[in-house]
């Protein structure tokens, strides 16, 4: 089939716009802007484990009246104040301020004093499942499942126990 001027015209200007559409998206100007994790990172992970983990992040919400986001993947998430930046790619280095704690009992195993910067993609699943839709400037409180974050190991020098929910408080100060 050939096509007219006229619709090789609207074609090129529509493929265009869409290439244009997802390099914006990614808030980065090259074509390895990745915001989803594979998929056998999520189907590697107990999912008996995980739904029971769920169930029990959702207990303690509804404990604490707390409303949260809900991501298909499990994660729950609060955006405590909306920032006005992009929105980072897993390759991003990105700088935070955060606190970590133990949903059980809310003793804090981490905390940065200062901004501290990764490469999101070097973070736990539970970090890089959220964190690609969150915008630079915004603070966030992440309740991560085990699964998603150090599952059955002992973490954090014997601090996190195998099989812990986690609650990160972030400030979310920029992105490289």
């Amino acid at each position: 089939m050939i096509l007219s001027n006229r619709w090789m015209n609207k074609l090129f200007a529509i493929v265009m716009m869409a290439g244009l559409v997802l390099l914006h998206a990614c808030g980065s100007d090259d074509d390895t802007c990745t915001k989803t994790v594979p998929a056998e990172q999520l189907t590697s992970v107990d999912q008996a484990r995980l739904n029971s983990d769920i169930a029990a992040i959702d207990a303690y919400l509804a404990s604490k009246g707390i409303v949260a986001q809900t991501e298909p993947n499990g994660t729950r998430y609060v955006i405590n104040s909306t920032g006005t930046g992009v929105t980072p790619c897993l390759e991003n280095r990105v700088t935070v301020k955060y606190v970590g704690k133990l949903m059980t009992s809310g003793n804090q195993f981490d905390a940065s004093a200062n901004d501290i910067t990764f490469v999101l993609s070097n973070l736990i699943l539970g970090w890089k499942l959220v964190m690609p839709i969150v915008p630079v400037g915004s603070k966030v409180t992440l309740y991560i499942p085990s699964g998603y974050g150090y599952g059955s190991t002992v973490a954090a020098g014997g601090k996190i126990p195998a099989n812990s929910n986690l609650i990160f408080e972030i400030e979310f100060v920029g992105v490289r």
